[in-house]
């Protein structure tokens, strides 16, 4: 963009300023802002006047084609606040770009108005401001955009560590489920979560059960394996439950080293074989309840 140093749109945009806001605002009304749960018409009438009044002040101290110079800081804070604000009230990019997108006609009035009799002056701001406000539409979008996306990752962040809970299912025993595919990216958020709560509880056995892994490559078994050597630096032996058919006959296949990993089948066989290792077991206590009831009447009958 390269607008002629001497337009006059600032100096139009401050005599109009009153007029220009009325049809803005009039402009958005009718795009449906304003009137619906999302914003009412006193907020967008506030939004509107305070980003105008901005918008003015920047013109008048800096150039139009220069919205990253020092001038348009505020503006700039402004653009970022109104697309926030927009993104957490349910606007889509689109309608937000409209933001600005609908000053046009209201400043394109202003212009021809103010250039009445001067067709070659009305072209040139006309093309000046159409650069302009293209400019402050490509950064609102941005900005919309990349707050929707910083969203999306927090988001994403809190569904891994929501998709990797670990449980305490005796002092001294820890289950991981595991669901879904374990990449790079989980696998140390899994990391992560392990070691904190082998940390918190001093357990010293933590179990990693993938019956909830669809399949298991090279590079999951490598994680796991990860995973195993980071909690036994921290004091806790692993043992991997859910190995089903396919997946030990994967691993086989692959030639997938496990080392010393004790495996089983199922979460049931790990906790059992956990249980041993702390010197601990189930016991069914009908079975036993028999037994010792089988016992008195014997001693009873003798």
């Amino acid at each position: 963009m390269n607008p002629k140093s001497d337009t006059r749109i600032p100096e139009i945009l401050s005599r109009n300023e009153s007029n220009i806001l009325q049809d803005w605002i009039k402009n958005q009304a009718s795009d449906g802002a304003g009137r619906s749960h999302r914003m009412n018409e006193s907020e967008l009438r506030e939004q509107s006047q305070e980003f105008l009044s901005a918008l003015r002040s920047a013109s008048q101290q800096g150039r139009i084609d220069e919205l990253t110079g020092p001038a348009w800081s505020g503006v700039r804070e402004q653009l970022t606040s109104i697309s926030r604000s927009r993104a957490n009230a349910g606007f889509s990019s689109s309608e937000t770009a409209r933001f600005i997108f609908s000053l046009k006609q209201p400043l394109f009035a202003a212009l021809q108005s103010e250039h009445a009799n001067d067709a070659e002056a009305l072209a040139a701001d006309t093309w000046a401001a159409t650069m302009w406000l293209d400019d402050l539409g490509l950064w609102i979008t941005e900005a919309y955009q990349k707050f929707r996306d910083d969203v999306i990752s927090r988001q994403q962040q809190e569904l891994l560590e929501l998709s990797t809970p670990v449980v305490k299912l005796w002092e001294g025993i820890l289950a991981l489920p595991l669901i879904g595919t374990l990449d790079s990216e989980r696998t140390q958020v899994v990391m992560e979560s392990l070691l904190q709560e082998v940390v918190e509880t001093g357990a010293s056995i933590a179990i990693i059960d993938i019956t909830g892994v669809p399949t298991v490559d090279t590079l999951v078994a490598q994680h796991l394996l990860k995973t195993i050597a980071a909690a036994r630096l921290m004091g806790a032996d692993c043992i991997i439950s859910g190995i089903r058919p396919q997946i030990a006959a994967t691993i086989v296949h692959l030639g997938v080293e496990l080392g010393d990993v004790i495996t089983k089948a199922t979460l049931a066989d790990a906790f059992r074989l956990a249980l041993r290792r702390l010197g601990k077991g189930v016991v069914n206590l009908e079975e036993r309840h028999r037994r010792t009831t089988r016992g008195h009447g014997t001693h009873s009958d003798s």
